[in-house]
C-alpha cells in the first residue's frame, strides 16, 4: 500500500479551529515535523482540508 509522508510547514495561526484541529487528527504537533499515514480516502480529505499548510510527498516502501 503507498504511503504519505506529510509534513507541516505554515503555521495554522490565524486560521479557523477546524483546520487546526485537522493538524492535530493528522499527528501533527510542532511546524516542520513529519508523517507517514497509508494513502487512504480519509487522510486525503484531511490533507486536502489543510493543504495550504502542509506539504505532501508519495512514500515507495
Amino acid at each position: 500500500m503507498a504511503k504519505l509522508r506529510i509534513t507541516w510547514v505554515k503555521s495554522g495561526i490565524g486560521y479557523v479551529e477546524v483546520q487546526k484541529r485537522t493538524l492535530k487528527a493528522l499527528g501533527l504537533h510542532r511546524l516542520n515535523q513529519s508523517v507517514i499515514h497509508n494513502d487512504c480516502a480519509p487522510i486525503r480529505g484531511m490533507v486536502h482540508q489543510v493543504k495550504h499548510l502542509v506539504k505532501v510527498e508519495e512514500e515507495n516502501s
